[in-house]
């Protein structure tokens, strides 16, 4: 899934974002074994619907930090933001899930949208604690407004209707999974668009330089503007998802844990590709799941000791080292 530097300089931009954007056969079969629980793992319904909440989630952040080259430890924020905005909706009373889940998208990126005139004036370091300062303060805030979120005792009372009025939330997963699976894959297919644009040649600029940006005409600032909004309505959409799969909204959909873990995602899975927040998520429950059942009291040790093989060893993630042997045997 790389391409050759040398190959890509002999063709013109356009042609190279057309043959960027064509399906592989293994970009087929991938999301076709993505349907696989249904039949296989009927049983692990609800940890892939957690999977596929976790992977839009992750994909949010790799548009701003593999691509744009946003740092960020907070985007947990726009998450919860979702969460609690699908969440309260259907608390008051409207418990559709098509237009809770837009309305958690379009909240969660307005709030993105005002965000990143403040993102787009520090970086590095300073980029980092200002992300991870509005991951709290967004925290305290809910914390505080009990009337409105529960506090630490969660929001209560979320009823989710049927999608489309027909097919009902069932205790076994399966309505969840495929919604949540549907709307991931949209997301990816934007966001595929999006980076095999001449907008992601843009922001794969300004992660490579952005001061020589305004030298070739490119205002640099609003195009991290509009993909960090962009990127936090993909993230309140995961959280609205969480909301409305599982009825439950508690102050971690903010935490700053969530936002480590899904840049932990990334690392494994390799940033600035898609496909490697989706594989990233995945190994990553996965490990969680089968290391919590082992010892639920130090899982952490496990996956600890698995980002530090994928960082030593494959330092463009798993899904980098792949490619790279790929790249090798041809």
């Amino acid at each position: 899934m790389t391409t050759d530097v040398s190959t890509t300089a002999k063709i013109a931009p356009r042609d190279w974002l057309a043959r960027r954007s064509r399906w592989s056969p293994f970009e087929v079969l991938f999301w076709l074994a993505t349907l696989l629980p249904f039949i296989l793992f009927p049983s692990y319904l609800p940890l892939a619907n957690q999977i596929a909440i976790a992977a839009l989630f992750a994909l949010s952040v790799d548009l701003i930090l593999g691509y744009a080259g946003i740092v960020t430890l907070g985007h947990a924020m726009f998450f919860g933001l979702g969460a609690y905005c699908a969440g309260i909706i259907s608390v008051r009373g409207w418990g559709e899930p098509l237009t809770g889940l837009l309305a958690a998208g379009v909240f969660a990126g307005a709030v993105g949208f005002v965000a990143s005139f403040l993102i787009t004036r520090v970086q590095h370091l300073a980029l980092i604690m200002v992300t991870l300062g509005l991951g709290f303060l967004t925290y305290e805030l809910a914390n505080a407004v009990h009337w409105l979120t529960g506090g630490t005792d969660g929001l209560r009372g979320i009823r989710t209707w049927p999608v489309f009025g027909q097919f009902r939330f069932d205790m076994w997963g399966y309505t969840s999974y495929a919604y949540a699976l549907v709307v991931l894959f949209v997301c990816f297919l934007f966001s595929r668009l999006l980076v095999n644009s001449s907008f992601g040649l843009a922001l794969r600029g300004i992660r490579e330089n952005v001061r020589r940006m305004p030298a070739i005409g490119a205002d640099h600032k609003a195009h991290l503007r509009l993909i960090y909004a962009i990127s936090a309505a993909m993230a309140g959409l995961a959280g609205g998802l969480l909301a409305q799969t599982t009825n439950t909204v508690a102050l971690d959909s903010l935490s700053f844990e969530r936002s480590a873990d899904v840049v932990v995602m990334l690392i494994l899975g390799g940033t600035g590709r898609l496909y490697g927040a989706i594989l990233g998520t995945l190994i990553f429950l996965v490990a969680r799941d089968q290391l919590a059942g082992i010892n639920p009291q130090y899982w952490y040790f496990g996956i600890g000791l698995l980002l530090m093989a994928v960082v030593l060893f494959m330092p463009k993630g798993i899904l980098g080292f792949l490619a790279r042997i790929v790249d090798r045997a041809k």
